[in-house]
């Protein structure tokens, strides 16, 4: 771990903690320098992250005492009525392309966050982005792989994409440096003009005429109209702690049902990594997932009994499903999402703890690059289905479902882990390990994100990190897992990538964590 008395920043690319740290020490808050690393992200891990994307939020704010919760995704175009995809004889949503682009909704999330809660001016905190972006950086070990992985799979869609991200044909090599001046000039153009430079100016006239050129169905009205929404957080408890979490459309509820079934069965003396403990994990994720794929979509669409799905007593009907001798053959979890994602956390002196997630959903999103600007554009209208019987068939001006995730977990005296773990489906199954982690066994915020991880793919499939032993896979597969390779999970997520702070409750110090899956630091002062 990392530890420090005046503030701590955890993301998954170290040039972006650089950043935020250097914001906290100028005298920023931890809402300035989360908004100033995650626009870093946006520039060094660009297939994962960047303003064409969304943005959501979990934050203890110290001036208002209280957690804040901003939902900054976007929303389905006017036009994109089910009537429209017949008439198209689209019978289900691409995996990419300008049929899966809804609003980005990262720029207006970071000036809302900035306007309620920061203390510096968006030019200020865009400064590093620009830097980095004009001057160039040197691209990191898992950033090489995964940004060449995706350029290879053929996810770079037009000629903006594969000129801005694969020039001359080749993605970047580890260590080479890489400049983005179009992206550069682009956020010089959000740095001054704000969020009406993207959403009503020149740049909202590039994505419109990008849209059109290919026959999608995003207009200027679309990107005039969109505003993010504050929103509050739900929450469960699990065995004296309180995990909190966004509502739908995002599915922390998830993580919120799969502990409340855990939380129904005694697992005092169970080692983390034991069969017998993965196993309740994994049943409980099969169910939680069930319900997802029932209940979870845009509540200003659809109703969602939240309370009757949390509820304990629910909890215990669900969990007298389960048999701790053989696992449940099936449980529906809908279609796997995989996610290309960033997540971060920090942390200041003045006790405001931020817990945030930036996303372009897959590789570099919908594949398109708008010309010009460097700005790849975010493919979450996937999570739309077409059924008209379906709680996320698509809608004019409805959010998709979304799999992004930021958690607090607290306790009587407030906030005590910030945390997350980025990667599609593996982000409540990663949020249910890393709080057991913590809750059921003792660890620290280091430990808990290390501990190797399982990634349930649905039915009864289930891939294992290569760290878990034979014999831990020989008894899983006894009791009736279909125990899958890691490759098997690679396209869905992989297992995550989580960082995390930890609030000492005696001194008040930051204890940092940054997942060893990826390229990130934790750093404190």
């Amino acid at each position: 771990m990392a530890l420090g008395r005046n503030g701590m920043v955890c993301t998954s690319q170290a040039l972006a903690s650089s950043a935020g740290l250097a914001m906290l020490r100028a005298g920023g808050n931890a809402f300035d320098a989360a908004i100033a690393a995650v626009a870093v992200q946006g520039v060094v891990e660009p297939y994962n992250t960047g303003v064409g994307g969304d943005c959501l939020m979990l934050a203890w704010s110290a001036a208002e005492q209280k957690l804040l919760a901003l939902n900054g995704t976007g929303r389905a175009p006017r036009r994109a009525t089910q009537d429209e995809y017949a008439r198209r004889g689209v019978a289900a949503l691409p995996a990419q392309g300008i049929l899966t682009v809804t609003v980005p909704g990262a720029v207006d999330a970071w000036c809302m966050i900035l306007e309620r809660c920061g203390t510096r001016p968006l030019g200020d905190v865009l400064a590093a982005a620009i830097a980095y972006a004009e001057d160039g950086f040197p691209v990191t070990e898992v950033v090489s792989l995964e940004w060449g992985l995706s350029a290879q799979a053929g996810f770079l869609g037009n000629d903006a994409a594969r000129a801005c991200f694969a020039p001359g044909g080749e993605p970047p090599k580890l260590g080479q440096v890489v400049r983005f001046p179009d992206l550069a000039r682009a956020l010089r153009v959000i740095a001054d003009g704000g969020r009406d430079a993207f959403y009503r100016g020149a740049i909202a006239t590039r994505i419109a005429a990008l849209s059109a050129e290919h026959d999608g169905l995003l207009a200027p009205d679309d990107l005039a109209s969109h505003a993010s929404t504050w929103v509050e957080p739900i929450a469960t408890d699990y065995r004296g702690y309180r995990l909190y979490e966004l509502p739908p459309s995002t599915q922390g509820i998830v993580a919120l049902l799969a502990l409340n079934v855990l939380e129904c069965f005694d697992v005092a003396g169970l080692a983390p990594l034991s069969p017998e403990m993965l196993h309740l994990r994994i049943e409980a994720m099969k169910l939680a997932f069930a319900d997802r794929a029932r209940f979870v979509c845009d509540p200003e669409h659809a109703p969602i009994p939240i309370d009757a799905l949390l509820d304990k007593g629910y909890a215990r009907r669900r969990a007298a499903l389960l048999s701790r001798e053989r696992a449940l053959p099936a449980a529906s979890a809908g279609e796997p999402l995989s996610s290309e994602t960033v997540y971060l956390t920090v942390a200041d002196r003045d006790g405001n703890v931020v817990s945030l997630i930036n996303s372009l959903f897959g590789p570099f999103g919908s594949g398109l690059v708008v010309p010009g600007t460097g700005i790849a554009l975010q493919n979450r209208g996937r999570g739309f289905v077409l059924d008209p019987a379906h709680p996320n068939c698509i809608a004019p001006g409805k959010r998709p479902f979304h799999t992004l995730i930021p958690a607090m977990l607290c306790d009587a005296d407030g906030p005590r882990v910030s945390f997350g773990v980025m990667g599609g489906d593996v982000q409540a199954q990663g949020h249910l390990q890393v709080v057991s982690n913590l809750v059921d066994h003792g660890m620290n915020v280091q430990e808990a994100l290390d501990q190797p991880r399982f990634h349930y793919l649905g039915g009864a499939a289930v891939a294992l990190e290569a760290a878990f032993p034979e014999a831990v896979r020989g008894r899983l597969a006894a009791l009736g897992h279909d125990l899958q390779g890691p490759l098997a999970a690679i396209l869905r997520g992989g297992f995550g990538g989580g960082q995390g702070i930890m609030i000492d409750p005696a001194t008040g110090a930051y204890w940092g964590g940054s997942d060893r899956r990826k390229d990130g630091s934790a750093i404190g002062y």
